[in-house]
Formats: structure tokens, sequence, C-alpha cells
């Protein structure tokens, strides 16, 4: 099967190429076949394996040319400089180099990626050929994401990275931006003994700017190893990688609460400005027009968090060859990631009473600034102006706990047969789970809440890139107590169980057939559970704290690299806490069980898929005009039925919303719950085809077609209906999902034409079109599930507001019907709070307005399309040891969202155009390399903390550079120095001013050495 001459993989090469895997630099195998799960198949040919070990930022460089060069179909990737040292010291960091990849940072490290315009849920990761499974704890509860966290994997045991954009019928499906498999070392592939051990101390400069309650430690260490062996005249092989990581560091942030959103004619709505001519319009500067929208902050947050992660992977592969024909590899895999957090707050919580505001021009007006007007005096004649509205309110300090363990195991076996000259087995199993939980006393995640109570007017600047808050009043420990608190716990499993058989047939020297059987059993399981007290008024007293457990500090200094972080007038003073401190005092002074995280869950949800697949795909090699052709067709059955089950909370019968706080109201539930259980299914032949040909020694052209898939979220697919808490006074939401839901399907178009015109160097272009039906978006459904009463808009409150009360000021409508109506049904009055409001709770009764909840259902929505460009370069100039490589990729869609529109909408997330320069030096002793990275504005979420609106990651760019230095052949150096540029990552919803959040991270320090045997 090997014409003269031909660049493209054949078997020959695969042979060849085997020697580099474990130092990294390997050819990615298999002619126009798939990588093969923990593949023993190069082993078989392993009498023509010659051992080559070139190491380096050009030889690494070298390697992923050549993968995207000889492999059919369009694909790229990222190999190892040296055993145990990859190009950057994160997986998705590292894949962010590759032309039309992007990642998501959280607290500064690359998690998930986007390949081509599609997110974290629409590729599918592989760890040597196997589907991964995944699990990863929010801060609110357990993720129903299918997104690999590449954090959970160090990159020092990865010998290469491969992304495959283009399908290949041999290839599991899952993946409309790209399958991505992640390789290890094999003992095999070596014909030597390897080994060497590196250390790294570590320093980020983000710990430097978090209060002393929430730092972590300045210097960090890391240490990870590597040996691999074979005996017994290389017919078994031995390698174990190793490492263990910690890194402490943080975050800032400065977020609203999300954003109400209105028409300007609205005049009914919670939250709306004044019409003009209406009391208080003459507050409002530039007021959207009546059919302009606007929106208005929920809430506005200070926050720090220290983060504290440790990390440990390791693998052990153990490879016998009875016979040359014959090879079998066992492999045990495990990677653990805990992550610790420690986080303080401010924050104000905006009532909606009477305002002043200002506003850009329409038609989506953005706020300029922002204020309510608090605390008073009373309307007295001859006062009769600026007088009344709501008392002073609380100045939110609160305190977050957090502690989260995932876990990953995976055992796998693969044999590999070569049965004669032309035909060729494997079969590989593996059965993989990932387990994330709770890592703290707390659960998974806590929050305290403390507050003083002498709030003012509150205003928010909107104008700088930082919201700027200015209130009338200032916060003392004398007046500091605990409020409001949850403690959460969640739980997140996903088991994989996975069969792959495969088969390849020479039928002739010029062509051969791939086929094989797959059959994976995947079970997933969210679960949540929590202990909310809604006593956000005042749980205790103020004295029962000493004011030494509270800690002054000042707000602007923690915020230092953001625009607008010193402007005068802004809110400094601000107290943080240790957490364990606080939380036993109030559990000493109040309820205790209120204080710890629950045992049990509330939320279960529980899904099942059985997905069995076949597939064929025939390869030809063929010369015409002089030119190598290469053609690779195949078709891909796949069959997935669903089972779902959820775990749903049943409302005691007859009850209606009990109104325990201000702005928080709950459904009442009874002790049952139960399962109930919805089923779905699908089934798809999926066409591939990738053609090749060179058009001369050195110019190639490509052009690809297939069909591929993205399975949906497990929400999307749950089996219940859920409501979320807490109510609100202007209705609830919840969730239920659908099983029977189809996945994504896209039509793939690739071309794509590449030159080599030196060594080292080459330029190609590529251009991609996707069609993709079956886009999974969200509706709305507006329902009153349960028909629970709710005491809003009964008569207790009716009466309340014709006796006075503004329907804003929700505490005067509490202490005008406890006042008057305590003791009557539904009404207990069990207090006041240290502020003299009434606290106790006020229950819906039979008669009151029906309950609305608007619950979100995901739905598949109409085709669309994307399409978009790839432009690469990489150029070595001469033996000079310089050189440079840099890529832009280009993602056009129709698939945006409207900001104009409050209906419901489907837009595609994760679309953005990319860009990476890397520049380097290199020679026998000293290696240099600085890199950029810059990905475009992109929508994150359709939801934000107040329904839907779009949340948009405005452009980020991040420079990183790397030295090292080569004592002698055995022990070298590297001085790695990330987000140079020490910049910051913004969000917004509408506008640019409606602020969503901005986030400050720090310079990190990396100081290594690193021994080969």
């Amino acid at each position: 099967m090997k014409i003269p001459h031909a660049p493209s993989f054949r078997r020959t090469r695969l042979a060849s190429a085997c020697g580099l895997l474990l130092a990294g630099v390997t050819v990615a195998h298999a002619q126009g076949a798939a990588p093969g799960p923990a593949s023993a198949a190069s082993a078989a040919d392993r009498s023509d394996t010659q051992s080559v070990t070139v190491t380096g930022i050009r030889a690494s460089l070298d390697s992923s040319m050549a993968l995207k060069r000889d492999a059919h179909g369009v694909v790229d990737g990222i190999t190892a400089e040296d055993v145990g040292k990859f190009p950057d010291t994160n997986l998705a960091e590292a894949m962010q180099r590759i032309s039309g990849v992007s990642i998501a940072r959280e607290a500064g490290e690359g998690t998930t990626v986007t390949v081509r315009g599609f997110g974290k849920d629409f590729n599918m990761i592989l760890l040597n050929g196997r589907q991964l499974p995944t699990s990863t704890i929010m801060a609110a509860g357990a993720s129903t994401s299918r997104a690999f966290d590449f954090a959970n994997l160090a990159s020092e045991s990865i010998s290469s990275l491969e992304v495959w954009k283009t399908s290949q019928a041999s290839k599991p499906a899952g993946g409309i931006g790209a399958t991505i498999n992640i390789k290890t070392a094999r003992p095999l592939d070596h014909n030597e003994r390897v080994a060497s051990i590196g250390v790294k101390a570590g320093h980020d400069q983000s710990n430097e700017r978090l209060p002393g309650d929430d730092k972590g430690k300045a210097w960090t260490p890391e240490v990870s190893g590597i040996y691999s062996d074979t005996f017994f005249n290389h017919t078994v092989g031995v390698s174990l990688t190793g490492s263990f990581q910690e890194h402490d560091g943080g975050h800032n942030t400065a977020s609203t609460g999300g954003w109400h959103t209105f028409t300007g004619a609205d005049a009914a709505s919670w939250g709306v400005i004044p019409q003009p001519g209406a009391p208080g319009s003459q507050n409002i500067t530039n007021r959207p027009g009546p059919t302009d929208l606007y929106q208005v902050p929920q809430s506005i947050d200070y926050s720090v968090n220290g983060i504290e992660r440790k990390r440990t992977n390791g693998q052990l592969t153990l490879q016998w060859q009875p016979v040359q024909s014959l090879t079998g590899t066992l492999d045990y895999t495990f990677a653990q990631n805990t992550v610790h957090t420690k986080g303080s707050d401010l924050s104000s919580w905006f009532n909606f009473g009477p305002s002043v505001s200002s506003w850009t021009n329409g038609p989506v007006s953005g706020p300029v600034f922002y204020g309510e007007t608090l605390g008073l005096p009373a309307c007295v004649a001859p006062n009769t102006t600026n007088c009344g509205g709501p008392g002073l309110q609380d100045i939110a300090m609160g305190g977050n706990w957090s502690g989260v363990k995932t876990t990953l195991r995976s055992l796998g076996l693969n044999l590999a047969w070569k049965a004669s000259p032309t035909l060729k087995f494997e079969a590989d199993g593996h059965s993989s789970n990932s387990t994330s939980g709770s890592d703290s006393p707390y659960g998974t995640n806590a929050v305290l809440g403390t507050a003083t109570f002498n709030r003012g007017t509150t205003t928010v600047d909107f104008s700088h890139d930082f919201p700027v808050m200015s209130v009338v009043g200032d916060p003392s420990a004398a007046g500091q107590l605990v409020t409001g608190s949850s403690f959460r716990n969640s739980y997140m499993k996903s088991n994989i169980n996975q069969l792959q058989l495969k088969g390849s047939w020479d039928a002739s020297e010029q062509s051969s057939v791939d086929f094989g059987l797959n059959v994976t059993h995947v079970k997933n399981r969210t679960a949540y559970g929590n202990v909310d007290q809604g006593t956000w008024g005042g749980a205790t007293h103020a004295s029962d704290y000493p004011d030494s457990v509270w800690h002054p500090t000042t707000l602007s200094k923690y915020f230092s690299q953001m625009s607008g972080h010193n402007t005068p007038g802004m809110l400094e003073n601000w107290y943080t806490f240790n957490f364990p401190q606080v939380d036993a005092i109030a559990a000493s002074v109040g309820n205790p069980s209120h204080y710890v995280a629950p045992t049990t869950f509330t939320t279960d949800i529980r899904t099942k898929e059985n997905t069995t697949s076949v597939y064929g795909q025939y390869n030809r090699d063929w010369e015409l005009w002089r030119m190598p052709m290469n053609v690779s067709a195949g078709l891909r059955y796949e069959k997935t039925d669903v089972t779902s089950s959820a775990l749903v909370p049943t409302p005691i019968t007859g009850s209606g919303l009990n109104w325990t706080s201000n702005n928080e109201l709950y459904v009442q539930y009874g002790p049952d719950q139960g399962f109930t259980t919805l089923k779905g299914g699908y089934h798809y032949l999926l066409p591939s085809i990738d053609f090749d040909t060179d058009l001369r020694h050195d110019l190639k052209l490509r052009l690809s077609y297939g069909d591929t898939i993205a399975r949906p979220t497990y929400d999307q697919i749950q089996g219940g209906q859920t409501l979320n808490a807490p109510v609100r006074s202007d209705g609830g939401t919840g969730q239920q999902g659908n099983p029977a839901l189809k996945p994504l399907r896209s039509h793939n178009l690739d071309a794509s034409l590449e030159w080599y015109y030196g060594k080292s160097s080459y330029a190609s272009v590529g251009f991609f079109h996707k069609n993709v039906s079956n886009y999974i978006g969200s509706a709305i459904v507006n329902g009153t599930p349960f028909n629970i009463p709710t005491p809003v808009g009964g008569a207790y409150y009716n009466a309340a507001i014709a006796n006075g009360c503004d329907t804003g000021n929700t505490a005067c409508i509490r202490n005008y019907i406890f006042a008057n109506y305590n003791g009557q049904p539904g009404v207990t009055r069990t207090g006041y709070d240290p502020q003299g409001n009434a606290i106790g709770s006020i229950q819906g009764l039979p008669g009151n307005p029906t309950t609305n909840f608007a619950i979100t259902t995901p739905v598949n929505a109409h085709n669309a399309s994307l399409h978009g460009f790839e432009f690469n370069v990489q150029n070595a100039f001469g033996n000079s040891g310089f050189g440079v490589s840099a890529n832009y990729t280009l993602v056009i869609s129709g698939l945006r969202y409207n900001n104009d529109s409050t209906d419901a909408q489907f837009a595609l997330q994760g679309l953005s155009n990319t860009a990476n320069v890397v520049a380097y030096y290199e020679n026998q002793h000293v290696s240099a390399r600085v890199a950029y990275n810059w990905r475009g504005q992109y929508l994150s979420s359709t939801q934000d903390g107040q329904g839907a609106n779009p949340v948009y990651v405005e452009p980020y760019g991040q420079v990183d550079m790397t030295l090292g230095y080569n004592m002698n052949e055995h022990l070298s150096f590297t001085l790695d120095a990330l987000n140079l540029d020490d910049g910051v990552i913004r969000s917004h919803s509408r506008t640019t001013e409606a602020l969503e959040g901005i986030t400050q991270t720090g310079r990190r320090f990396l100081l290594g050495a690193r021994y080969k045997f």
C-alpha cells in the first residue's frame, strides 16, 4: 500500500515512528484510521522499529508538522519536547496554540476547549483512543456537562495531543468541533530504558492580592517522574509515570447578580424605572424610549477568592509480546484533583425602591450609573420632597469555604493480533469512572453571610471597566452579625464501560478495508442537597461576636489591575473573617443544624446511555499524472438508547409558598420524593470521505466531507421537573429535561492547501463549513406546577399596599402583615431582627394567586450553519536557532444572539476568532519561547442570574514565556512565566456597560529542574 515518494502515512512509516512516541515526537499512526485505543498494533511491527530520540522546541514543532502533513483528513497536534516535558504546563493552554482551538479559563487556568466555534460540550475527548468520563462540581451544584476539565491532567505524563478536525468512520462519534486524543507512552515503543525526574517551585502573584484570611502559600512544589524499560529481549515492557503538583493562587472578581431586562414602556414589572411624569422620573437622565430595552442590576458584588489546588496523576502500563504477531497491553490511569477555596465578598442588593439613573442611547440602553435612595427621613411637612422610601439596608460581607475532590480511574486492556501479513485485529476494553464530591467539613460549597445595617443611598458607576459602588454610611465591626447562610453538598459520578473491536485487511498493495464494532455503556449521576437559611435580615445579634473576629481591610487594593478601581468616593471599608471561627460562633448561639452540610440529596439525576456502533472504511492509494492520491471513505452506524431518572420532591398537598425573608419564598416540600423515569433514543448513519493529493512534492491539497454528532448535556435529558429555590415575589424558575432530544448533527465540508516550503517550515490555509441541524436551545414555558398559592398578591399583601407600602418595599409589606395579621392563618411572627423588622413566615393560602414558574426546557431548534478559515505559518530561520509559528482562525455564523430581543433564542456559544503567535530560539544549551494567545469576544451563556440574557466574554490576550538551560545531556533548568501582561477577563450582557463580571488573577512563575537518567 505504498506509493513511492508519497508523504502520506503507510505502515513502514508507522513502524519507524513508533520509536519516537515516548520521546514525544511521534507522528500519528494509522493510515486513515483512528488513533487506536491504547494501541499495541505498532509493537507488532517492531522488527522494523528504529529508536530515534530528538528533543527540543523545534523537534516538537517538526513532529506536529509531520502529523499534519501525513495524516488523512485535517489533523493538528502537539508533542512533548522531551520525556516529561510538554510545551505548556497545562493541556488546555497547550491546545490553544492550535489553529481553531480556544480555551476557557477558571481562576487563570485553562480548563475546557472550544474548537471551530463549538464549545466544551461539543468535542469528544479520548485518552489513548478511549472515551473519557468526566465529573465537575460547580459553586452552586454539580455540573451536568459532558465537558472534560483538562485541569485534572498534568502535562508531564503526556507524550502528544491530536486534534482531529474532520471525521472518519473509524473514530468514535460525539465531537462536532473535534475529536481530541490524549496519548501517553507505551514501553514497547522504545528499545531502551527511559527515566527522568523533574521538580518545580511555583509562585503565583495573585496570592499576594488576597486578604490574610484567604491567602495560600507563597511558594508551592511540583514533582514528576517517568520510568520505562523493556525486558526479556524486548518482549515485556513496563512504564510508570507520576506527578504531584500544588498551586496556591486566587482570583478577584467584581460582578452583578444578573440583569432585569425591560422595555421602556413597561410600567408594571418589579424593578422598572418610573415612567415620564411619574414621581421619581426627574431623577432619570436620558431615559430609554418606549421601544428601547434597558437593564437594571439585581446586585453588585466584590469577591476575593484564594484557591489551593493539589493534583496527583499516575499511570502504570504493562506490555507483553509473547510472539511477534501478538501484543497485550494492560494499563491503569489515576488522576486526582483537589481544589479548596476560601473567599470573602462585599455586596449590596437592590430592592428597586426610589432610584437615580443615567442611560446610554438605545435601542439597547446601557446603565451609565444606577442608584437607589435609602435611609431618607420620614415625609413630614414641610419636608415632602427629599424624604420617605426604604430605610437603611444591609452592607453584606460574606465568606465562602469549599472543598472539592475529583478522581479519575481507568483500567484498560488491549490485544493486537497480526493474523497474517494482510490481516490485523485489535480488541480494546476499558472500565473508567470519574467522581467529584466534597473534600470539606462544610460540604462542596458553603456561604456564610454577615452584614451591618447602615447602608444608605447606594449608587454604582458603570462607566469604567470596574463597577464603582458609592454608599452613604460606613460599615463598623460593632454592628456586624451573621445573617443568612447556605451549606451545599454536590456529587457527580460518570462511569464508562467500552469495548472496541477493530480489524484491518490489506486487500491489495494499494487498498485496505478497516472495520469494527463498538459498544459503550455510560452511566452518569448528578446529585445536590443544601441547607439554606434565608435570614438575611439577621440570624443572630451583633453582640454575639467580639469585634476581634472582624478583620478590617480596604476594597480597592484587591482590584489594582482594573480601570476605575481607584475612583474617588468608592466604598472602601470592608471586613473579612475566618470562616470556621465565625461559623462556630453562629452555630453556638443559633441552631447548629443550620450550619452544617446536608447528608442527603434533594436533587438527583441518573442517566444511562447505551450505544452500539459499527463501521466500515475503504482506503485506497493511487497515482495520477505523477501525483500521489489517497482516499478514505467510510460509513458509521450509531444507535443510542437513553434512560433518565430524576428525583422529584413533592410539595406538601395544599401548602403555599412560605415567605421567610424580604426577597425569598420557598416551596414547602414533604418527606416524600421519588424518581420519575423517561426514555428516548436515536440512531444515525454517519458517512465520511477524505481525499488528499500532492500537487507537487511540497504542496498538498485536501478535501473532506463527514457527518458528526454531539450529544445533549445530562440536564437537557433529565427525566423529571425540578423547581429552583428560592422563589421571588414575581415568580419562580425551574428546569425540565427531554430524554427524547436528538443530538446535534453537522454536515461538514473541509478544504485546505498546505505548502511545505522548507525545513521545519510550512504555510497553510483551510476552509471549513458546518451545516448544523437539531441545535439544542432552551425555551421557557410558563406554568403553574402543583398549583402552589403565593402570598404575593393575596389579601394580606394587598392590604399592605393599600395602606401605603410600595410594591418594591418588601420589608414594609412584611412588617404590616405581621403587625396586623399575626396569628391569622398562614402568618407566624417569631420575633424581630436587630433593625426592628419583624421576622417569621407568611404562607400562601387557598384562594391566593397561583405561583407562576418559568420552566426552562431544551428543544431541538432549526438548522444553522457556520464557516470559517484557518491560516497557519511555521518558519525556522535556517540553522540560526530562531523560529516562529502563527495562526489565525476566522469563524462566521448567523447563529448569534439578538440583543434587541427578549424572546427565547438559539445562539451558538463559544463562537470566536482566535490568533496565536509563538517565537522561539534554541541551541544546544539555551532555549527561549514567547507565546501570545488571543481570543475574540464570544457568547458564553444565554442565561445570567436573572434569566434569559446573553453573557459575552470580551476579547482577551495573554503572553507566556519559557526559558530553558541544558547544563548537560542529563540536567536542565527551566523558568516558566505565565500571564506576563497580567490582564483581566471581563464579561457583559446586552451592552458593555451591563457588566456581568470582571476578574483579575496575576502573573505566575515556575522555576524547575529536570534530570534524565
